[in-house]
């Protein structure tokens, strides 16, 4: 796949390939795939990573009793990821999109628990709604006459409303604000799922939607204001809440939710071959973080808290190596395979005519970024031991893929930049706007190293900005959140009743054994959807 993407490369063709079913009217039911430099190039990226998971899942599932189930499940998905990059006609595209919604729900409820089944239904039912867009928007193809979306042009008497259902439809594909609380709560599934997942499949699928669609028409202005506005939040929700997580897992899954964020906002800048570019980087480092992080759980027997893996980085310090150079790639450290695109990236943004909001929110979300990073990289790397047991478990299985993975996150943004230099973008900056951007990433550092790593969990941040409890909840059912926050009976009468009563009423929200009844929580959210109306109401 290599070769032929190299050989698409360089005579810049297009292979077609369209079975037609059945016409009706002049309108042809068909199915198409599609072979080019983008399909091929990124089947190459998921195909070189799925090979990478299922050699680590012979040594992570080896204690399973249903170890080949497994591998034949990932299988399907990684088979419906392929369907989708190569589809054509939306028959062909539905078989892939739903494929990775039943397959990703049967691999997040693998392990049968009450949390893996919540967190299955809550990811099925968010990726529903994507679904039943898609399926309304092929009412618009039949008026149009033909079924082939990557042929979309302006043209097109409904090319504008197609484009928004399919822009909606990959914002809940990929976890974008507000449909992001499904993310961190698939983390349910076996980590090698979770590598998969994360890196380039699942939630890569709406946003390589997008990305098909942007090559052959330009988006709307308010399609673009609408990618800047939900990316920049997504970012920066995902930084955020990572800076109060203690879980190995949900800190990697939150990680990936401001990575997608970040794809996102370049999409809305109208620079679709740089977010591919981020795309292909991102999938590399991610799939070496969260197979890192697997080997980890297995020394550690499966303990997640990063506040007990003090002694990992003496006991497996190849490994540690590995978890460093991909966290760096997350905060798009020099020469990293993420500097060639994410820096590129926070660049192109301050030289496009965008509003300021959105970019003050990238801003914010880069330097907790880089917070978060090194708030966990001490807490591993330099912690004391917490954990008194630990095992040796490295083995072929697990060392040959990390190393595999390794070289595409430190050598993948120079090798894609070098095979096709004419699609990306060239960043001309003030040197001022230049120190901006470096700035913020130490100033992030220096507040994740001089941070306590020992830090509480927020209700605020670990529920994503009250998002999780607006569906049924991620790890408890909704009526645990109910009841905690008051909701139904003393949670809405509560700030009025105690505004007669005392002057300082905030500071009386919180009851006695500490539980944020429902008055702030209610108050805080009304905040936060004003300044998003606010934000939105500025960049039209």
């Amino acid at each position: 796949m290599l070769v032929s993407t190299y050989w698409l490369m360089k005579l810049n063709e297009t292979v077609i390939l369209e079975l037609k079913l059945y016409s009706l009217n002049s309108s042809n039911f068909s199915l198409a795939l599609i072979f080019d430099k983008v399909s091929i190039s990124f089947s190459m990226v998921v195909t070189m990573i799925s090979g990478s998971v299922f050699i680590f899942s012979q040594k992570y599932m080896e204690e399973d009793p249903f170890s080949e189930r497994f591998i034949w499940i990932l299988l399907s998905f990684v088979v419906s990821m392929n369907f989708l990059i190569f589809s054509g006609s939306i028959f062909f595209l539905l078989i892939g999109w739903d494929g990775l919604g039943i397959t990703s729900f049967a691999l997040i409820i693998y392990y049968e628990s009450k949390e893996s089944q919540l967190a299955g239904f809550q990811t099925l039912m968010i990726n529903r709604i994507g679904d039943v867009i898609i399926v309304l928007s092929m009412f618009l193809f039949l008026v149009e006459g033909q079924f082939i979306f990557f042929s979309m042009s302006d043209k097109m008497f409904y090319s504008s409303s197609l484009v928004l259902m399919f822009c909606v439809a990959a914002l809940t594909k990929s976890a974008q604000f507000p449909f992001s609380s499904w993310l961190p709560a698939a983390m349910a599934a076996p980590t090698p799922v979770s590598a998969l997942v994360h890196s380039s499949t699942l939630v890569t699928a709406g946003i390589f939607l997008v990305i098909r669609l942007s090559y052959n028409l330009n988006l709307s202005q308010n399609i673009s204001t609408m990618l800047l506005l939900l990316g920049s939040t997504t970012c920066l929700l995902g930084s955020w809440g990572a800076t109060y997580e203690n879980d190995i897992k949900k800190i990697i899954a939150l990680s990936t939710l401001s990575q997608l964020g970040v794809m996102v906002f370049s999409l809305g800048m109208n620079l679709p071959c740089l977010s591919l570019f981020h795309l292909y980087t991102h999938a590399l480092f991610k799939a070496l973080l969260f197979l890192a992080a697997g080997h980890i759980l297995m020394v550690t027997f499966g303990a997640q808290d990063i506040r007990v893996m003090g002694g990992v980085g003496v006991m497996m310090p190849a490994t540690c190596v590995m978890f460093n150079i991909s966290s760096f790639c997350l905060i798009g450290a020099p020469f990293m395979s993420a500097f060639y695109s994410k820096h590129l990236i926070l660049e192109m943004m301050f030289m496009s005519p965008i509003n300021f909001f959105s970019m003050l929110i990238m801003i914010l979300a880069t330097m907790f970024t880089a917070k978060y990073v090194f708030r966990t990289l001490k807490a591993i790397s330099w912690g004391k031991t917490g954990i008194s047991l630990m095992s040796s478990c490295s083995s072929i299985y697990t060392t040959m893929p990390v190393l595999i993975l390794s070289l595409g996150a430190i050598m993948g943004g120079k090798l894609i930049m070098s095979m096709e230099i004419y699609n990306l973008e060239f960043a001309f900056l003030p040197s001022f706007e230049a120190l901006v951007i470096n700035m913020i990433t130490i100033l992030g550092v220096v507040y994740g190293l001089v941070e306590n790593e020992i830090k509480k969990e927020s209700f605020l941040m670990s529920t994503l900005f009250f998002l999780t409890p607006l569906v049924y909840g991620s790890v408890k059912p909704l009526g645990f959140y109910m009841e905690n926050m008051k909701m139904l009976d003393n949670g809405w009468v509560e700030p009025f009743y105690i505004l007669k009563k005392k002057p300082y009423w905030w500071g009386s929200l919180v009851t006695q054994e500490g539980v944020w009844p429902s008055s702030r929580l209610l108050i805080l959210s009304f905040f936060f959807i004003l300044l998003l109306m606010w934000g939105g109401m500025l960049s039209i």
